[in-house]
């Protein structure tokens, strides 16, 4: 900590980290442990957050992420879209194709930012706000190839590459797309949508670029 910062509003961005990335909650006294404060310390700290409906408790005790955070998230698409702008529309135009971001909703695959190709005849009509289950299309499974690699404590766990389908979503359109890997509190991909009977070579690599490219630019 410097001077200029805030201990106690550290220490409530840490309990949002730490319940974020629990499924059943954590009690007064395993924060405590993990903050390294005591227990009136955390107390404090999660009346102040339920009061902004950030934070509630289960009849156990338990303490878990609010709902409040939804409010806060609705304002996250349009930074990460602004952010993803410029190199899907570096992918559309290289490949001639519809690129798009899609981003985790749920049980469901969200599409954020389309760009389409201004050279091609024809091209997909894609939408931002298309949803399909994580388990159809390109862009959901290369979602869920991410979730699947292993992740070793203190090791990178290899690059899952991309994904490849054809007609999972709309006759005789086929899909790439890769995982954005590396962004904290990001679950996503990037990937294109064609006509085209076999996707070419080259755009599983270039989908995998331009997912690098718009993972660093949310770091």
């Amino acid at each position: 900590m410097t001077a200029e910062t805030s201990q106690t509003l550290d220490r409530g961005l840490r309990v949002l980290k730490l319940l974020a990335d629990t499924d059943h909650g954590l009690t007064v006294t395993e924060l405590s442990h993990k903050l390294g404060v005591n227990r009136t310390v955390v107390y404090r700290l999660l009346a102040t957050l339920e009061q902004h409906a950030l934070v509630r408790r289960d009849l156990g005790g338990r303490a878990r992420v609010g709902l409040g955070v939804l409010g806060l998230g609705r304002q996250v698409h349009p930074l990460v879209r602004e952010a993803a702008m410029p190199a899907l529309r570096a992918l559309a135009e290289d490949i001639g194709a519809t690129a798009h971001l899609t981003l985790v909703d749920g049980a469901e695959a969200l599409a954020v930012a389309v760009v389409e190709p201004t050279w091609t005849d024809y091209h997909v009509a894609y939408r931002a706000g298309f949803r399909h289950p994580l388990e159809r299309g390109a862009a959901g499974k290369a979602i869920l190839s991410a979730r699947q690699q292993p992740r070793l404590a203190g090791e990178a766990a290899d690059a899952p590459g991309y994904t490849l389908t054809h007609g999972e979503l709309e006759a005789g359109a086929c899909g790439a797309a890769a995982p954005l890997l590396g962004v904290t509190g990001v679950e996503g991909s990037v990937g294109v949508v064609m006509l085209a009977e076999v996707v070419p070579e080259r755009v599983g690599t270039r989908v995998m670029d331009a997912a690098r490219e718009v993972a660093e630019a949310l770091r």
